[in-house]
């Protein structure tokens, strides 16, 4: 839609000279995503992959865990005074047959990353509700070394990053270290949202042989969308949160923080890195 980046005037300082130019910023705008015609969530989010973002946002909050499961996901009119569509409002209708959970003004359990519950409930809630438990029959194997070269695959694959330098990224890697697809967005949140979306209307879900890096924090909702979406391992460049922690322990999600180079701290399953001791074997 050309809507992922905008020009903006600017005041350029450098080294005490001024001058102005225009400067490319990475697009915010609101999507609502509405569920069988009804409200359901409002995100701030860089237009594009919208029907991806909604699809991936229903298997987050538990709705959905199949693609057969979603009939349709279409651009509703916009809230213009002339109805011009602002593509800002998307509505997907679930299939026949599939429970419409119940939807209320105060954002019931769908929402439970957003809607302040905390600590044992949240991991409860994921437990009780994830469509795809983690669990890789063989587990998933990777090395240190592999891992160490996905951010640089992961920054190379930025194409909007590249102008803005304003954006989130979240991939999907196989286990040999294969970029199977990337996203980006202001918020990691519907980065990762857009690539789950993406592989539930492809039919791939659970990614149960997937790598999920992320190019910021591991926040307790991140690690929440990978359980969601079946993904055995999610790595990232900074840190997690604790509570994230604590729901990769109790999910049996790998979990790897500070990702850079060769330099790396593993927070659980480290069954599925393949460490060396000092004699050699694994």
């Amino acid at each position: 839609m050309g809507r992922v980046t905008e020009r903006r005037r600017t005041i350029r300082i450098r080294d005490g000279a001024v001058s102005t130019r225009p400067d490319t910023l990475v697009a915010e705008e609101p999507l609502e995503i509405r569920l069988n015609g009804k409200p359901l969530a409002i995100t701030m989010r860089t237009p594009g992959d919208d029907f991806a973002l909604a699809a991936g946002f229903l298997v987050s909050e538990g709705v959905v865990g199949d693609g057969s499961e979603v009939q349709s996901i279409v651009y509703c009119a916009g809230a213009t005074a002339d109805g011009v569509n602002t593509y800002n409002v998307v509505d997907v209708r679930l299939a026949p047959g599939v429970p419409v959970p119940d939807i209320t003004l105060e954002r019931n359990v769908y929402t439970t990353s957003s809607c302040g519950l905390c600590g044992k409930a949240s991991l409860d809630a994921v437990r009780t509700t994830t469509r795809h438990p983690v669990a890789d029959a063989p587990p998933l194997r990777v090395g240190p070394a592999l891992l160490s070269a996905l951010p640089d695959r992961l920054r190379a694959a930025q194409r909007v990053f590249d102008r803005t330098g304003g954006l989130h990224a979240a991939a999907l890697f196989s286990e040999t270290g294969e970029l199977l697809d990337v996203r980006e967005d202001v918020g990691r949140h519907n980065a990762v949202d857009k690539l789950v979306g993406r592989a539930l209307t492809d039919h791939r879900l659970p990614l149960s042989r997937a790598i999920l890096l992320v190019s910021g924090r591991a926040s307790f909702e991140l690690a929440q969308k990978a359980v969601m979406a079946g993904i055995p391992m999610l790595a990232a460049v900074s840190a997690p949160s604790s509570l994230a922690v604590d729901l990769a322990a109790e999910s049996g999600l790998t979990l790897v923080g500070f990702l850079r180079g060769p330099s790396m701290n593993v927070y659980a399953g480290e069954h599925r890195i393949a460490l060396e001791t000092a004699d050699g074997q694994d």
